[in-house]
């Protein structure tokens, strides 16, 4: 991965470019938390020891060697490498934290406490330092030193049951970590705001069990106001009562199609005409008809006039009354629309060894500062030296004993 900064357009000032973090981070959640912030500007320093294998790792394709999952956690990072068992490389660590606004940390607070390196501990001689921990299950409670597993924790909200069809086993989301990466980050800039005003840090904490509890907000927040069984396990298609809404439909060309109209009165006119239905008809004429008399039977009438026409026909059709329905697509989709390319969804990039390729980009929008891709994801230690001399102050022969005693790789 090269250090030559990726040209970019936009404003020359960066929005968070006046934080400096030191990211400890070892999941791949927590460290989409620190890019984020990278992204828009501020210094993220990625400490990690030499000596460590990866937590995470992408399957790396054979001739490239190219790890996916890296392009997107470390972009816009620097990376030094610190032995962290080493009383010199520990030392270094403090030290680098005292010159950071915040600290990204996501390990077991037991092995924290062993090292002295708990919140409380880091932050009694250091009032504005803002400690942003990643956990498993949240800060208080019998499972708070638990170790965060995103499986673990969806498995415990409720929603892998409500996902598959009736009879088929609990489907993992495998989104719940991506919801705790933005709330961790938005945690950040909460607090950073806070001590504009104060002056004082203080410890962030979003947990994996918060972030899949979010992710599936929309039935969760039902179900606690209604308590209802219905919630509690999948629904058969054939069971929804509105048909024209949170439904899926085949195609004449066997993909599928979701209709999302669940006020049936504001829809029903422009709908009825390309299911080949009178507006008028006194069968489905009001919304109680369409979603609970004869529901079955509009059920019915929508699935054969789906299954009538090609999905890129029904497509051009929606778009054209400006219908809230759309065909269901694989990644394939995004990966070449001209909407998220034009957006800055996805990136393309070059690569001297890979050539041409995509990544994810930027999901967040600034009129002023927007966000940029900079930097590259850096080798493991490939900034130690430059970071160990620029906020330590520490010279190139003491540097050079340090990599020595095996404390740094530089």
């Amino acid at each position: 991965m090269g250090e030559a900064p990726v040209p970019q357009s936009g404003s020359v000032n960066a929005a968070l470019d006046d934080l400096r973090v030191i990211d400890l981070s070892r999941s791949f959640w927590s460290a989409l938390a620190g890019t984020m912030l990278a992204d828009f500007g501020a210094d993220v320093i990625h400490v990690s020891d030499p000596d460590s294998p990866p937590v995470w790792q992408a399957e790396l394709e054979p001739e490239a060697q190219w790890d996916y999952l890296a392009e997107l956690a470390h972009r816009n990072k620097r990376s030094a490498a610190i032995c962290l068992d080493d009383p010199a490389g520990s030392d270094l660590i403090e030290r680098l934290v005292d010159q950071a606004d915040i600290l990204l940390v996501d390990w077991p607070s037991a092995e924290l406490a062993e090292r002295g390196w708990g919140a409380e501990e880091f932050r009694a001689s250091r009032p504005r330092l803002i400690v942003a921990r990643g956990t498993g299950f949240g800060p208080e409670g019998p499972d708070r030193d638990l170790p965060a597993d995103d499986t673990i924790a969806a498995a415990r909200t409720g929603v892998m049951p409500t996902l598959p069809q009736p009879g088929q086993p609990p489907v993992f989301p495998e989104s719940g970590s991506m919801y705790t990466a933005l709330m961790l980050a938005f945690g950040i800039m909460a607090a950073v705001h806070h001590r504009a005003e104060s002056g004082q840090g203080q410890i962030v904490d979003a947990s994996l069990l918060g972030g899949n509890m979010y992710g599936a907000s929309l039935d969760l927040q039902a179900y606690l106001a209604i308590r209802g069984d219905a919630f509690l396990g999948p629904m058969a298609q054939k069971d929804r009562g509105n048909p024209m809404s949170g439904t899926l439909f085949m195609t004449k060309d066997e993909r599928w199609v979701t209709l999302t109209m669940p006020d049936t009165d504001r829809w029903w006119p422009d709908f009825s005409v390309l299911i080949g239905v009178s507006t008028n008809d006194a069968r489905f004429d009001d919304h109680v008809k369409r979603t609970e008399v004869n529901r079955s039977e509009l059920m019915a009438v929508i699935e054969k006039a789906i299954r009538r026409r090609d999905a890129a026909e029904w497509r051009a059709s929606f778009e054209e009354r400006g219908l809230s329905a759309d065909v269901i697509e694989e990644f394939n989709y995004p990966a070449d629309d001209l909407e998220a390319r034009r957006n800055r969804y996805v990136l393309a990039l070059e690569d001297s060894s890979r050539g041409a390729f995509k990544t994810l980009g930027f999901p967040i929008h600034l009129s002023q500062t927007p966000a940029r891709l900079d930097r590259r994801p850096p080798t493991r230690g490939q900034h130690t030296a430059r970071i160990l001399h620029d906020l330590l102050g520490l010279s190139e022969g003491e540097i050079d004993a340090l990599e020595m005693q095996r404390a740094i790789r530089a």
